[in-house]
């Protein structure tokens, strides 16, 4: 690998490192409805209504993973980037509407409460429309909105793995968070995410390994 190669690594290598968190404990998910047990009061709400979870995790799965290669300048400018990201605005909009649909089908655990359906109804919406604004973009041939809103559609489905981190110090020195403070955790990997985005989006905004891609020949 060249010294140039090795450099655009670091960010998608990263970024699957934090998708390991929604790609292992779905895996898990899946296996548990799949052998039909153990059934706790945790997971319960899955093996009643199992479909929007399934979904919910066949579409975030390589949703989280091909976003990370998008990050990759190499893949920019070849073809693969367009041909992945034809799969990923489908998966991206699948993850979100799932989400959302989870958030209204599914009876809150204990320790939880309203606050935090109202927090994954806005940020679920928001994640979808900044998938379908980012497609609009690229239709468009406006490349740098383009970038723009899929990074932060891809900085709102990697929450739950920031979340692990705005949950760990709460639960390691306080036990475990529930209500309002649970809530507040979980917000707080998302606006994370985002704040990360947009200082992604500014430090970069011409997207110039982006402008390559656009520029390769079709």
């Amino acid at each position: 690998m060249t010294p140039s190669a090795r450099r655009e690594w670091p960010v998608p290598v990263l970024l699957i490192l934090l998708s390991a968190v929604p790609v292992i404990a779905g895996g898990v998910r899946l296996g548990d409805l799949g052998s039909g047990g153990p059934v706790t009061p945790e997971n319960s709400r899955f093996f009643a209504d199992p479909v929007p979870v399934v979904l919910h995790i066949v579409a975030v799965v390589p949703y989280c993973l091909l976003g990370a290669l998008q990050f990759a300048p190499g893949l920019r400018r070849r073809r693969w980037h367009r041909l992945s990201g034809r799969m990923l605005v489908p998966l991206g909009l699948l993850s979100a509407l799932t989400g959302l649909w989870m958030s209204l089908a599914y009876p809150l655990n204990e320790g939880e409460d309203v606050s935090l359906t109202l927090i994954r109804l806005v940020f679920g919406s928001a994640m979808a429309a900044a998938i379908l604004l980012g497609f609009a973009a690229v239709r468009r041939r406006d490349i740098p909105r383009h970038r723009a809103w899929m990074i932060r559609g891809y900085a709102i489905g990697l929450g739950a793995g920031t979340q692990v981190f705005t949950h760990l110090p709460w639960v390691l020195f306080l036990g475990q968070p529930d209500g309002t403070v649970r809530s507040v955790l979980m917000a707080a990997g998302w606006v994370i995410n985002l704040a990360v985005a947009e200082w992604a989006i500014r430090r970069n905004p011409a997207g110039t390994g982006v402008r390559a891609a656009a520029a390769a020949p079709r």
